[in-house]
């Protein structure tokens, strides 16, 4: 979109898969242009969801190298935001983690998603969508009562805990740059994000003391 309404901001996007590309993706239909930075590995083996990939630039850089460092932060310098879905410490190790980045760029909005957020005993974790939906207490919820939880048949964890949520979180951000100048740090849990999607099963548990079982709120009351 030529005129959206973040046309003239940049974005370089270092994630992969799905919760950070679906949060470019979004940023890019309404203007913004996205500089996907990807490795030569990740390009080769076809790993691209490409349906999350359209309005984007995109292009290869390998971080390990001075030069490709001197590109990174050439790049860094124009932009307002970067994007990034790498387990914690990773960001770091490549010698461009938040404290780096905003030596360089103070108004840099820095949007890290991960599975459980950068901080706390699962931090290092590996996971995927229905890992995050049944910490959550998501999954116990979907199905049949009486009967194993059923897994989605899209990936909701992903698409709202994590992309919907940083693109609320880096538009926040936007606002408050345009008032104080400065940038901010922002740190998505998936995990965290689907607490969020227990707002109704929680105020029915407060009302009537019974938890929240498959097959929706009805369920709940009659049971």
């Amino acid at each position: 979109m030529k005129n959206g309404a973040l046309t003239g901001l940049t974005v370089i996007d270092m994630s992969r898969l799905l919760p950070g590309p679906y949060c470019s993706m979004i940023l890019a239909d309404h203007g913004a242009r996205v500089i996907a930075i990807e490795d030569k590995r990740f390009v080769a083996d076809g790993s691209f969801i490409t349906t999350v990939n359209r309005n984007k630039e995109h292009m290869s850089l390998d971080l390990k190298t001075s030069e490709g460092k001197e590109i990174f932060f050439r790049l860094i310098r124009q932009a307002d935001i970067l994007l990034e879905g790498f387990r914690p410490g990773v960001m770091d190790r490549l010698g461009i983690g938040y404290e780096t980045i905003r030596k360089i760029n103070p108004g840099i909005i820095y949007c890290a998603i991960t599975g459980y957020g950068q901080n706390g005993p699962y931090r290092n974790r590996v996971g995927h969508d229905v890992n995050y939906l049944s910490k959550a207490g998501i999954l116990d919820l979907i199905g049949e009562t009486d009967n194993s939880p059923s897994i989605p048949g899209v990936q909701i964890a992903d698409i709202a805990g994590g992309g919907m949520n940083a693109v609320i979180g880096i538009l926040l951000a936007l606002v408050a740059r345009s008032q104080t100048g400065e940038g901010q740090y922002i740190d998505i849990s998936m995990t965290d994000g689907m607490l969020g999607f227990l707002s109704v099963p929680l105020f029915f548990h407060q009302l009537t003391g019974r938890s929240a079982i498959p097959g929706g709120i009805l369920n709940c009351l009659n049971s």
